[in-house]
């Protein structure tokens, strides 16, 4: 019976039920309940998950998901919308996803090597700690897309600042892919003792390159095959179809599929006529995706592998993450002449951290030479990533509703 799948995706589902509804009556947002209930039913705290289950058998909720919430999030990025809030948008998120991957990388360069008590290779402070420093800020930059989507579709959110979070949540994730995928470059070679060529460097923006052309050369075929359809609950389908197609094709070519889903999200919202009849198909699933989703997410805590160091590293990484989106969230809405509410609130709502921060840290880990420093980093990035999704969502809420653009059910 533990064999059977069914058996564990319905047990996602019908747990995210009971959990979101304890976090309701708490006050707290569905996603938190979601979480906390995939951690209690994960392998290593009751055990009614088997690993193998969370982490292979039912992978595919993660990607299906992901592919989702990156086409809404390409989605929000609507052209007549964003006219008015581009200056903010674009100092905003330079501001604040450098600032997250600076301050991750200097906290951790400063202060880790006092505190990390494994025993690592011969090697100098710039083959072990600067590589890993710099892979783990680079993906601080991430904001995750599920959780603030998650609440803002609770709350019933919309308006500019609403609009402005949703485009800043969007290009934190291309910027966190981006930054990962040069500074993962530079941590091998530096970590290989390589001397750096352009054709090195040249590789991830040509990944990068791919992944938007697969969104919009999707986005063109779609234009077309849209107009045969004549229901909506075929056109549920049809999104669908395109969005496994995407993350199918981006999967085994080894780009992103998160930039290739937001990349069609955006040519279909922007250059597609009654673009919100498309979407709201899509919103009808999003809540049924987002428990199982969640859940998984919490079924990953391991307690067995995590050590004094690695909550350290996690405090660190949290910290830095904090510091650097909050203030330089505030630093470009300053420049940028933003909305007294963006100024202030903002910041507080980029925190969320769940599947591209996991997703990009589980790629790197086969990076490093030393095992027991790669286990230290991805067990202290997913510690943190837990901390973050507890913590996080009460603020993303705190920031819609002193945003004033909230909507009660």
């Amino acid at each position: 019976m533990n064999s059977e799948p069914l058996i564990h995706i319905g047990a996602l589902l019908l747990a995210g039920f009971v959990g979101g509804l304890i976090a309701s009556h708490f006050k707290f947002p569905r996603v938190s309940g979601y979480i906390v209930t995939g951690m209690i039913l994960s392998p290593s705290v009751t055990g009614f998950f088997q690993e193998t289950v969370v982490n292979e058998e039912l992978s595919v909720i993660t990607d299906i998901a992901l592919g989702i919430i990156a086409f809404s999030i390409g989605g929000a990025l609507v052209l007549k919308s964003l006219k008015k809030l581009y200056g903010f948008i674009l100092w905003i998120n330079v501001m604040e996803s450098f600032g997250a991957f600076f301050v991750t990388t200097l906290l951790i360069c400063l202060i880790a090597p006092s505190i990390i008590n494994i025993n690592l290779p011969p090697q100098s402070f710039w083959q072990t700690i600067f590589p890993m420093a710099l892979v783990i800020g680079a993906i601080t930059a991430a904001t995750a897309p599920a959780a603030v989507m998650a609440i803002v579709h609770e709350c019933r959110a919309s308006g500019p600042f609403t609009t402005t979070l949703l485009a800043v949540v969007a290009l934190d994730d291309v910027a966190a892919i981006v930054f990962f995928s040069f500074s993962i470059v530079l941590a091998n070679s530096l970590m290989e003792a390589e001397t750096l060529s352009w054709q090195i460097m040249i590789s991830p923006a040509l990944s990068i390159f791919t992944s938007v052309v697969i969104g919009i050369v999707s986005g063109l075929i779609f234009s077309k095959a849209v107009c045969f359809v004549q229901r909506r609950d075929a056109m549920l389908g049809l999104v669908g179809g395109f969005i496994l197609l995407i993350s199918g094709i981006c999967n085994s070519t080894d780009v992103s599929p998160l930039i290739a889903n937001m990349a069609f999200g955006f040519m279909v919202a922007n250059f597609i006529a009654h673009t919100h009849d498309i979407f709201s198909v899509i919103e009808d699933v999003e809540e049924f995706l987002f428990s199982m989703f969640f859940v998984l997410a919490g079924a990953h805590l391991n307690l067995s592998i995590f050590s004094v160091s690695g909550f350290f590293l996690a405090g660190l990484i949290i910290l830095g993450s904090f510091i650097g989106k909050f203030f330089g969230a505030r630093i470009g809405a300053i420049i940028s002449h933003a909305p007294k509410t963006v100024r202030q609130y903002l910041g507080l709502a980029l925190l969320p951290k769940a599947g591209v921060t996991v997703g990009l840290i589980l790629l790197a880990k086969d990076m490093f030479n030393s095992p027991l420093l790669a286990d230290l980093m991805v067990n202290a990035v997913l510690l943190s990533v837990i901390a973050n999704e507890l913590i996080a969502p009460p603020l993303v809420r705190y920031a819609l509703q002193r945003s004033g653009e909230t909507h009660h059910e």
